[in-house]
């Protein structure tokens, strides 16, 4: 693609892999992901041993899931708006930095004297500060280098950059906290500065939210009305608010990957380097799937692939509740993060599509709270239910309550349900 504005979102000729990380645009919006997924994942992953570790309790992972969360749904509307508003670059920029800082306040703890999570929480809320900026525009910036008619290829290869750092974070995480928690925090924060300069070096035409295709007309200037339109859109579209809302509700419920330390610990009598492999079980499964549908994205029955997807999510949940073998924990693991990569993409494709290029940055930052919500308060939720009925209680809870909502969509959907191709959707109105 030329590095001169948005691309429109339908499906060409196949691309691969290595010609699209020859496009500038790509190849630079790849490597920050890249270096932001690792960074962001280690340094969990990191800090979910370490407080463990010093305080024994499994409600306190929660609370690291919830403080993740909350800047996320503070600011949902300020960081999607400024994310259609201003150079996206400087925005992702100024959230790493952020990130970083809490990064050197986790350098600073004098952890010879910590023995509750107070201090970590807090930190934690700084991170999530920074990743609720960074999240809405680093989403955002994905189309806008999508070459001509390669939308999905170019998505599906972005969400790669979550499965690897799926692989790759919590190995250099438990690896490094093997060694030192300062270690793990250290090479997490360099990871973000390494993402930082990635993204400086993304042409600035790609950056600029302003910058779309001819009809779009963005708002003169930042309005209360215009950041409220990403939860407008969403919610007067059937094929969005399913989407989005059944990533909501099914992995709400489906958090087992929050309680990895606790399950090693209890259910395999492991420790960290466990935790470390079972994480990077999740992300090669992941991986393997992200890089087949970048090469032959799925064409058919896009709908109830999406639906299917969930499904065996949540029956390799169930899977990973009962287990007592860590060889069975990781093929579980393995399977539901696969297949959860299935519905990533389906979701990631479905929502640029039937959104316009000017307020995918509102759309994008409310879509980001829902996956929070997701992830961060869904492994809340996990921690509060296995501190009070327990771990397998929780997760095996967790895969049921995701097959419940699966059925549910089934029928409360039909729109999303029923689609076919991605090609159905070119030309979609988005406010019809």
């Amino acid at each position: 693609m030329s590095d001169t504005g948005d691309s429109s979102p339908t499906l060409g000729q196949p691309a691969s892999i290595s010609s699209l990380l020859r496009e500038r645009s790509v190849r630079a919006v790849f490597l920050a992901l890249l270096a932001s997924s690792i960074g962001w994942v280690a340094l969990a992953t990191g800090l979910a041993i370490h407080v463990f570790a010093i305080t024994d309790r499994k409600r306190d992972l929660g609370l690291l899931g919830l403080a993740e969360f909350i800047p996320s749904v503070v600011l949902v509307f300020l960081s999607g708006s400024i994310a259609d508003r201003f150079d996206r670059r400087r925005i992702i920029v100024l959230g790493l930095l952020i990130e970083v800082v809490a990064v050197v306040g986790l350098l600073s703890l004098d952890y010879d004297r910590l023995r509750t999570a107070s201090s970590f929480l807090a930190l934690t809320l700084v991170m999530g500060i920074g990743r609720s900026l960074v999240s809405p525009s680093m989403r955002a910036l994905v189309p806008a280098a999508a070459p001509p008619g390669q939308l999905a290829r170019v998505i599906a290869l972005s969400s790669s950059t979550w499965q690897i750092s799926a692989i790759v974070g919590p190995l250099i995480g438990s690896l490094a906290y093997s060694v030192s928690p300062l270690l793990a925090y250290l090479v997490g924060g360099l990871l973000l500065i390494g993402s930082a300069a990635a993204t400086v070096s993304i042409p600035r035409s790609t950056g600029l939210a302003h910058t779309t295709q001819p009809g779009d007309t963005p708002e003169a200037k930042p309005s209360f009305r215009g950041a409220f339109q990403g939860l407008a859109s969403i919610w007067r579209q059937p094929i969005l608010f399913g989407a989005i809302a059944l990533d909501l509700f099914a992995v709400l419920f489906g958090g087992a990957v929050a309680l990895l330390p606790a399950v090693a610990k209890e259910l395999l009598g492991g420790g960290s380097n466990e935790v470390g492999f079972l994480r990077a079980a999740g992300g090669i499964g992941a991986t393997i799937v992200t890089f087949a549908l970048t090469a032959r994205p799925l064409q058919r029955r896009i709908g109830r692939s999406l639906l299917v997807a969930v499904a065996v999510f949540g029956v390799a949940t169930v899977l990973f509740g009962v287990s007592r073998s860590f060889w069975i924990s990781a093929v579980a693991i393995f399977v539901l993060s696969g297949a959860d990569s299935i519905s990533v993409f389906i979701r990631s494709t479905l929502v640029p599509m039937v959104t316009p290029a000017v307020e995918r940055g509102r759309v994008l930052a409310v879509e980001a709270v829902f996956i929070g919500a997701s992830n961060e308060l869904g492994a809340f939720e996990s921690g509060e239910v296995a501190h009070h009925f327990g771990t397998v209680t929780s997760i095996v809870s967790g895969g049921l309550l995701t097959l419940v909502v699966v059925v549910i969509w089934w029928f409360a959907f039909p729109a999303l349900r029923d689609i076919d191709r991605f090609e159905d959707l070119e030309g979609f109105d988005a406010h019809r």
